[in-house]
């Protein structure tokens, strides 16, 4: 499954099962009619789904069906919510992403930060896995996308792990998990459709993924190391420092983009937005004349692909924007937040209860979805009982990385599915260790804001 597929992601494509869908989605429908506009809302979108309706047009449905039939609001408002809704500068920053993500993935970025993470480590126990780890991690500080950093890193080291003599299997279950840190460390679509939510600071999501995605790294390659050492797996020569040097000379022109980010956002010199757009022309720039693993002549393809999977994504969220206008008109957020705080939840068990929702909904969609439908739901309740707005992000962060390393909707398991030829119930079972690392981790960001929130404090961003 490319990242093209986002947009269009059925949640279930069983035809056998069509028959039980459409019971199961008019019986959501009654149930919803029997608790008013909130049921019928989210009773509605769900049958949606289930009958196999794509995310962003099943939101779209809701709230034309919702808007026609149950509600006297205007249209004249929802033709301007329309426009009104998209037109913010924080999301320029999403397709500039992609762009500089794309020109990465292309640009022979991926192969340096290879050569220097297997310079310093390939000599461990499981060392082109924890090459391959820490690989994924330097990428994501520059690319913010899972499925871009699965597809760069996978594609190179699983071939050399299996030619050295690791199981696929094996490889494939630490990229997977590995690559969802695209989503966590600095820059992060996922971060930007959060912020352009609840008005958050992108800048402070950006700098907060740090430290936790630091930890993650390094939970990820302990497990890896345990299971390499345990089963017995090769180990490289070690290198010199000399060659170390020379890898890090090399791949220092990818992590220079880590320096852009942070430097100009935290100098004050441009905004999140603008350093989006400075890492595209950046990422241009080292890809074509720097490494020259790129030609101009392979430019408009990077650019088209950019295109389409931007112009996807803005489609929904401008969908999601009509049903969170939808669901501001109907009172739906204040209705939800007032009815989880009557339940005297208190903090702990509210972030348990987040949670859980989360990772439910993370089995039929993908990030972006989820955070545009659910955010604007559970962000009031989270001010009210005092969550800090960056910390609750990260959070969010965390539940969408364990939802891409498992099926049915697993973007990163599709994508290695199609680089390492194996099939997904495969996959399921090879990711578990890494996947329940990832579990005790979401635990940890969850009761652990000072992880989340301390460096932005500290760089006065917060």
């Amino acid at each position: 499954m490319s990242m093209e597929n986002i947009a269009t992601l059925p949640l279930m494509s069983k035809p056998k099962a069509a028959g039980w869908l459409i019971g199961i989605a008019a019986a959501l429908l009654a149930v919803g009619f029997i608790y008013g506009n909130v049921g019928i809302v989210f009773a509605l979108l769900l049958a949606l789904m289930l009958t196999g309706v794509p995310v962003s047009i099943a939101l779209g449905l809701t709230v034309l069906t919702f808007l026609y039939l149950l509600t006297n609001v205007p249209i004249e408002a929802v033709a301007l919510k329309l426009f009104t809704g998209i037109e913010k500068f924080e999301i320029m920053a999403i397709p500039f992403f992609i762009l500089a993500g794309n020109f990465l993935t292309h640009g022979g970025v991926a192969r340096k930060m290879i050569d220097f993470a297997t310079s310093m480590i390939g000599h461990l126990h499981g060392g082109l896995a924890l090459a391959g780890i820490l690989a994924c991690a330097m990428f994501a500080l520059v690319c913010g996308s899972s499925v871009a950093t699965v597809v760069a890193i996978g594609s190179i080291i699983l071939p050399a792990m299996v030619r050295h003599g690791y199981p696929m299997r094996f490889g494939a279950g630490v990229i997977v998990c590995a690559g969802s840190l695209g989503i966590l460390m600095l820059p992060s679509i996922p971060k930007v459709i959060y912020a352009i939510s609840t008005n958050t600071s992108i800048g402070a999501l950006f700098v907060a993924g740090l430290f936790p995605g630091i930890l993650l790294t390094i939970m990820l390659c302990v497990v890896t190391w345990y299971v390499a050492k345990k089963r017995n797996y090769p180990r490289l020569p070690k290198a010199t420092w000399a060659e170390r040097l020379v890898a890090f000379r090399k791949s220092v022109w990818g992590l220079m983009l880590v320096v852009i980010i942070i430097g100009g956002i935290y100098s004050g010199v441009f905004t999140a937005t603008e350093a989006a757009a400075m890492s595209a022309v950046y990422a241009f720039f080292i890809s074509v004349f720097i490494y020259k693993d790129m030609g101009m002549k392979d430019v408009p393809r990077v650019l088209l692909k950019s295109a389409n999977l931007s112009a996807m994504l803005l489609y929904i969220i401008t969908n999601a924007v009509l049903f969170s206008f939808l669901m501001s008109h109907e009172n739906i957020p204040q209705a939800m937040a007032d009815w989880i705080l009557g339940k005297d939840l208190g903090v702990v068990a509210f972030l348990i209860f987040v949670n859980l929702v989360l990772l439910l909904a993370g089995n039929v969609m993908e990030p972006s979805s989820i955070i545009l439908i659910f955010a604007p739901i559970l962000f009031p309740a989270a001010m009210k009982l005092g969550i800090d707005p960056v910390h609750f992000g990260i959070l969010i962060d965390a539940n969408m990385e364990v939802g891409l390393c498992h099926p049915p909707v697993g973007l990163n398991l599709y994508v290695a599915s199609g680089i390492s030829r194996l099939s997904i119930s495969e996959l399921t079972m090879a990711v578990m260790p890494w996947l329940m690392t990832m579990i005790v981790f979401l635990i940890i960001v969850t009761y652990w804001p000072s992880l989340s929130i301390w460096l932005p404090k500290v760089l006065g961003m917060m």
